[in-house]
């Protein structure tokens, strides 16, 4: 092996573990960072890609895979000569993120989560009640719908009502934010437009591609893919650092 595909290695090496170190679990991440030794010295890489799967970010959220790629990339060549990308100037990259219909089930019903779902003061039927929200459940059946179907306990009157509706994820203009829109309920009727509007909340909230940024990186959606049992994102991301271990 020639010191070129070494020093090459120690770069990919170097990025993989401080991208690791931004997230709580990683089951694969492997970096390429591509680019001819004469350019390394001058600074220049042509092109940096990421392929990760079960990347756990904090809240549970765990993306199920991620590819990302950078290109005509400036770095310190000093800082390179040492194993580390350190970018002179940011730059932009393409993103395809899967999330799974498993893996969004279980953020909603992790602890964070759910203690958000809890002592909430709703009104019911007409009624100020005080709503606890037991179980939801989370599907992606196809067609671009999410369906969401909850358990909530009515704390004054001990009755467990079911809550089950199904909605359209969609992108806001600005790449910022998912909305659940065109809601339509299992029965025909809802008990609570607050708890329905709690819980399209916090479905907005996970399902934000955004939640996975990492230290020196921000991600706008650009276009929702949304099948039976996945949603895929396409994004792009604006780098400013590579992260550090």
């Amino acid at each position: 092996m020639t010191t070129d595909n070494l020093g090459q290695q120690a770069l990919n090496k170097a990025a993989e573990m401080g991208l690791s170190s931004q997230l709580d679990q990683v089951d694969k991440l492997e970096v390429d960072v591509q680019t001819d030794p004469l350019k390394l010295v001058q600074g220049q890489v042509d092109k940096v890609t990421v392929e990760g799967e079960g990347l756990v970010m904090q809240k549970d959220l765990r993306m199920d895979e991620m590819e990302m790629q950078m290109n005509s990339i400036a770095i310190n060549p000093l800082s390179a000569a040492f194993g580390k990308i350190e970018l002179t100037k940011p730059t932009d990259a393409s993103v395809r993120a899967v999330l799974i219909e498993e893996d969004i089930n279980r953020a909603f019903n992790s602890e964070f989560v759910g203690t958000m779902l809890k002592d909430q003061k709703l009104h019911v039927n007409g009624q100020l009640m005080t709503v606890d929200t037991q179980q939801v459940n989370f599907k992606l059946p196809g067609e671009g719908k999410v369906a969401l179907s909850a358990n909530v306990l009515l704390r004054e009157t001990g009755e467990t009502k079911l809550v089950s509706f199904t909605a359209m994820p969609r992108a806001s203009a600005d790449g910022q934010s998912i909305s659940l829109e065109q809601v339509q309920y299992a029965d025909g009727e809802e008990i609570s437009p607050e708890l329905t509007e709690a819980l399209l909340k916090k479905a907005s909230e996970i399902l934000n591609l955004r939640n996975f940024d990492l230290e020196g990186m921000s991600l706008r959606i650009q276009k929702l893919d949304v099948e039976a049992g996945k949603i895929t994102f396409f994004a792009d991301a604006y780098v400013e650092k590579i992260p550090a271990a």
